[in-house]
């Protein structure tokens, strides 16, 4: 019997509407990283397509993530992730690229070149809103030193962020370029550490803890077998929505001041439930796409956002960067051919979201605390609903 197995016959058995609230504060107390599971432990598998053998970003060969994780005292919640495209020099070696915006109300260093000249030339980096500075520093720094770089005089440095100022000090400048340069040194192939770690450390989705998540498909194209991956940094609101089940409407964050259970006089539940905050979504292909086709697929990874609940709110800056590593001589794929991908990285954004809000745990800092989602009853849920 696999986990999935066990976590739903233990659902059957203990999932009542009263008992609800209760196994969820029991739950999320009682987690820890070590036991989180991941989408596809509980079932979850959005579309047809097979993962790749780590179902993550890093699935795309040379693909590369490195993460800076700062909890310090009650107020230092935050960090930094880097996606490296291959392990060489970046500036020398570019990559096609592409850049979508969902909702604009957020920062995204260096997208404006990377629109314009459909080529990424340094590590993409993730961190919170106010370490966007530090971070174009030690992106800069890190490029300059590669060798081979010794006369360049400009850097295009691409570094997105979201809000955690909830959880985390953003106020106290606690990245530092040092520490944006360790995460790029840090990157690796491999496993990619999912939740409250890295530019997830200290954000929130849909009320609940979130973090960093990942994903992966393959794509088989004719005689070819082509991979999309895909990295996220939620921290956006709406009504959170796991394989179309509303789970909104069953578990409510403690704090939230919506009540999913009351309704108007015209059968319409609470309006309240809070939209605002920002998704910076990461995609890699290996399959050879011009930049105009990367900024297509980024378009499908903020176009997946909706299938997990988000609303594209005022307050939320939604953001996709895409881009290939396939620097081999050959042809591009023509826009005929690219239907599969974009089905491949929506299905990965919608797994990538739920991981990241399955692998986090209860968070407190900054005078506040953020629950981790409830395992028990969120599994018992989306048995019965199923």
């Amino acid at each position: 019997m696999t986990r999935g197995d066990r976590l739903r016959e233990r659902g059957r058995a203990a999932f009542t509407p009263a008992l609800t609230f209760a196994l969820a504060l029991l739950a999320a107390h009682a987690s820890t990283a070590a036991d989180r599971p991941r989408a596809r432990d509980l079932g979850i598998s959005p579309g047809v397509m097979e993962p790749g053998p780590l179902d993550a970003i890093t699935d795309v060969p040379g693909v590369m993530v490195g993460q800076v994780t700062l909890v310090d005292g009650d107020r230092v919640r935050t960090g930094v992730t880097a996606i490296l495209p291959h392990g060489g020099n970046l500036f020398r070696d570019k990559v096609p690229g592409g850049v979508f915006i969902g909702n604009a109300f957020g920062k995204l260093a260096g997208s404006t070149q990377v629109h314009e000249l459909g080529t990424i030339e340094t590590p993409i980096m993730l961190t919170n809103t106010l370490a966007v500075g530090p971070a174009i520093e030690g992106v800069v720094a890190w490029t300059l030193a590669q060798p081979g770089n010794e006369a360049v005089r400009s850097v295009n440095a691409l570094v997105g962020e979201t809000n955690d100022g909830r959880l985390n000090d953003i106020r106290g400048g606690h990245v530092t370029r040092a520490q944006v340069l360790a995460a790029i040194r840090a990157a690796r192939p491999g496993a990619v550490e999912e939740g409250a770690v890295g530019a997830g450390t200290g954000t929130i989705a849909f009320g609940w803890k979130a973090g960093i998540g990942t994903a992966s498909r393959r794509v088989p194209l004719g005689a070819d077998r082509w991979t999309v991956g895909v990295l996220v940094q939620a921290n956006f609101g709406g009504r959170l929505t796991i394989a179309g089940v509303p789970v909104w409407r069953h578990l409510v964050p403690p704090g939230d001041e919506r009540d999913a259970s009351r309704d108007d006089r015209h059968g319409r539940a609470d309006m309240t439930a809070p939209a605002d905050g920002s998704c910076m979504i990461v995609v890699a292909t290996d399959a050879p796409l011009d930049a105009r086709n990367l900024e297509r697929l980024a378009a499908r990874a903020v176009y997946a956002m909706a299938r997990t609940g988000s609303t594209y709110s005022n307050g939320s800056g939604d953001f996709a960067i895409a881009f290939s590593t396939q620097r081999a001589p050959r042809e591009r794929l023509s826009t005929d051919a690219v239907s599969p991908l974009f089905e491949a990285v929506m299905d990965s954004t919608e797994e990538a979201i739920y991981n990241s809000l399955l692998r986090a745990t209860d968070t407190a800092g900054n005078g506040q605390t953020a629950r981790a989602l409830p395992i028990a009853p969120l599994e018992a849920l989306l048995t019965t609903r199923r």
